[in-house]
């Protein structure tokens, strides 16, 4: 917990708001006041505060309404009860419905620190419980990053410093080097990991289906918008949205990205009422950001805003000592993804792979490895089972006199094989290949394999 934690005071009652608010923040706490369960509702989904003290008797929605909706929304926020209509039957009620404590007006300074304090006390010790259990379950943030290289060492270490804040985070890094893992990462070592986690590819969207996407829309809004539908925002209120991509984000929807990090309120397509959000943002690229916005393609102030904390991860070659680590816990998880047998890298496959150089990086990796456990006939695999001819064969055998060591050569037999193996199924060569679909068809337009 922070050195200071933050309360909420829902009081239509202005005398009581303020009394509470200075009597709280003498004590040390950090208080934002709401007059009305609307005005609360948007208080604890910004703030995220450490208790929450509500009148019960106020216009509009009343306060056990807003309690029933408190601890659904927000499992573990303790809620303490203060009302001048003090009866058993409504303690009884509010302890029910999941109430911390109980407070009837009038009430004396004191015993509103006292409670308050035994409130936070009790938050404070579930907070380093759970913390110690997810220490002695293993269930470390750095456990998902596999390698021992100095650079994947602070990769991890910047992890685990990251998750524990709500900062916004871009990860960058080339394509298959991990980026949505690492969003995975600090979202389970967050205090959000029982919320959710919604990831949106924004290079897989047109610009006109993006705000709908990210923000929702309602009925009738646009032409095939048969009923009112959430957006990822909405989905992951709570949680952590994954922005994958974002460099292909096009410049409107940059500038109302911008107005969500600024406000923490989205508006759905067709509609004017803005939405309250609580979300902490990852967003990863593959793509030079300060490069396109010095060529005015993404706009500087969102830059900024999305890189509080940037998490660059290395190529494979870069670390090609986790090599090993990696290719055994690969796998292992497509032996069991798959149901194949085991089998172990041979020393010679285990030199090819560390001599490669992994253009598509892990994603690259575990694609190898599984096109060479399908393909495996022997008790281990072998170098020839890895296919990696345009990679260590090339390398060692440049003196073979009138044989074609291209990389192109290399690529348009790997191709052939693949597309044999398959039938020519387009999507399982890609995904053998570690490739989408679309650079598939375009190579084999191009070496002409049709």
């Amino acid at each position: 917990m922070d050195a200071e934690p933050t309360i909420v005071v829902v009081d239509d009652d202005e005398a009581i708001r303020d009394s509470c608010r200075q009597t709280l923040e003498r004590s040390g706490y950090r208080v934002a006041t709401a007059t009305d369960s609307f005005s609360a509702v948007k208080a604890i989904r910004l703030q995220r505060p450490d208790l929450v003290i509500l009148d019960l008797k106020m216009p509009g929605v009343d306060g056990t309404e807003l309690l029933r909706r408190i601890t659904a929304e927000h499992p573990g926020l303790d809620v303490v009860v203060i009302t001048g209509y003090s009866s058993v039957g409504s303690a009884v009620e509010c302890m029910r419905l999941g109430a911390y404590d109980y407070v009837p007006k009038p009430f004396d300074t004191e015993t509103l620190r006292l409670v308050v304090r035994r409130a936070i006390e009790k938050r404070r010790l579930a907070v380093e419980n759970e913390a110690l259990r997810r220490t002695l379950a293993g269930a470390s943030v750095g456990e998902a990053l596999l390698g021992e290289s100095a650079v994947m060492r602070r990769v991890r270490e910047l992890v685990e410093r990251v998750a524990v804040t709500d900062s916004t985070v871009l990860v960058t890094g080339e394509s298959g080097t991990g980026k949505e893992l690492v969003a995975r990462a600090i979202h389970s070592g967050s205090s959000r990991r029982e919320r959710p986690f919604v990831a949106l590819d924004c290079a897989a969207l047109v610009e006109t289906l993006c705000e709908s996407e990210l923000f929702g829309h309602v009925k009738g809004a646009f032409t095939g918008a048969t009923a009112t539908r959430p957006g990822r925002f909405e989905l992951a209120n709570g949680g952590t949205v994954f922005l994958d991509e974002i460099a292909n984000v096009g410049p409107g929807m940059q500038a109302k990205l911008l107005r969500v990090l600024q406000e923490r309120e989205i508006t759905r397509v067709g509609d004017g009422r803005p939405i309250p959000v609580d979300v902490r943002v990852v967003a990863a690229t593959n793509r030079d950001l300060a490069a396109a916005m010095k060529d005015g393609h993404f706009r500087e102030d969102l830059f900024y805003r999305l890189s509080v904390v940037t998490i660059d991860l290395p190529p494979l070659r870069a670390r090609r000592e986790d090599i090993p680590l990696l290719a055994d816990g690969l796998l292992q998880r497509v032996q069991a993804r798959r149901a194949l047998p085991p089998r172990p890298l041979s020393a010679a496959a285990l030199a090819a792979l560390q001599g490669h150089d992994w253009p598509g990086n892990v994603r690259e990796l575990e694609n190898t490895l599984e096109r060479a456990l399908v393909l495996a006939q022997g008790a281990e695999i072998t170098r020839e089972d890895l296919g990696l001819a345009a990679g260590e064969s090339a390398r060692v055998e440049t003196d073979i006199p009138g044989r074609d060591l291209s990389l192109a050569s290399a690529e348009v037999e790997q191709i052939r094989k693949v597309l044999d193996l398959t039938g020519r199924h387009l999507g399982r060569a890609a995904a053998l290949l570690g490739i989408d679909r679309k650079t598939l068809w375009r190579k084999i337009r191009a070496y002409n394999l049709g």
